[in-house]
């Protein structure tokens, strides 16, 4: 984990009077340019790991990649200009398949609590999919819902070490298993580490499943759900008014709150099945 976690000094003190020194591990947060065939695209805040599957994730958010055949391959080069630099593992450029457009030129810049800065405007944001999640037909136990917060969190490694990275996880809504879980400074980037994993195993649209995340659900994150056909987003905390209205409009179930044994349905409540609650007369005779 060295480029993950780094330990730095600081001074502890409490009310009580105590004070001591003592190192602490911190989550590390680099940039991360991406490239596409050599012409810079965008560069985003980032933890380091899973660069190539964040790359993936991200080309599938901006309506660039659509299934795993249209990525060909990534590698990290170096840093400007590339001549000759040393490689810092902190650029990398990505060749599409052919035939596959190359997105235009914008070289923005996200920070690792943003996902679509840069952005001209809503409607250049809210971009079509390719893999409509309207029409999924699966049904998920509110039992089975209410189980994924804690399987997430017993699987966040470095969130364990240092108490600053959101998660992601994917869970197939069948069985309830977990299938791929990130972490990373930015909850958007999290997620587009999981929707990448997806891209280069070649399982889009993940039809199906339901994404776990770690925070509230933003709209950018109910965005890049419908752009990988996901149909059930779940979060622990709360979602804001946009990501309710896209989630209505994409046919997306959203949960928000999932927390202990209740949990919010802002969205597509018709596909979380609730548990039928006893009769009066069922409960007098237990």
């Amino acid at each position: 984990m060295g480029r993950i976690v780094q330990r730095r000094p600081v001074v502890r003190i409490s009310l009580s009077g105590v004070t001591s020194r003592r190192p602490d591990a911190l989550a590390v947060e680099e940039p991360l340019e991406i490239r596409v065939a050599g012409e810079p695209l965008s560069v985003t805040m980032r933890t380091p790991g899973h660069d190539v599957e964040l790359a993936a994730g991200f080309l599938v958010s901006e309506g660039v990649v659509h299934r795993g055949s249209d990525f060909r391959s990534a590698i990290h080069c170096g840093g400007p200009g590339t001549g000759g630099a040393e490689n810092t593992y902190n650029v990398l450029d990505v060749a599409l398949a052919p035939g596959v457009p190359a997105p235009a030129p914008r070289n923005f810049y996200t920070t690792s609590s943003c996902g679509v800065c840069g952005t001209a405007s809503i409607e250049a944001v809210q971009k079509t999919t390719s893999h409509s999640a309207s029409d999924d037909p699966i049904r998920v136990p509110a039992e089975m819902l209410a189980t994924f917060p804690d399987i997430l969190r017993a699987h966040q490694a470095v969130f364990d070490k240092t108490g600053g990275l959101h998660a992601a996880g994917l869970f197939d809504a069948a069985t309830g298993e977990l299938v791929v879980v990130r972490e990373d400074v930015g909850r958007h980037n999290a997620v587009d580490k999981v929707v990448g994993w997806a891209v280069t195993n070649d399982l889009l649209p993940l039809r199906g499943h339901v994404l776990m995340v770690s925070g509230r659900a933003s709209f950018e994150l109910v965005q890049k759900a419908a752009m990988a056909g996901i149909p059930v987003l779940a979060a622990v905390s709360a979602p804001s008014s946009l990501a309710v209205e896209l989630a209505e409009q994409q046919g997306i179930t959203l949960v928000g709150f999932l927390r202990g044994a209740s949990m919010n349905l802002y969205a597509g409540a018709e596909r979380v099945v609730v548990p039928v609650a006893p009769t009066a007369m069922e409960q007098v005779t237990r």
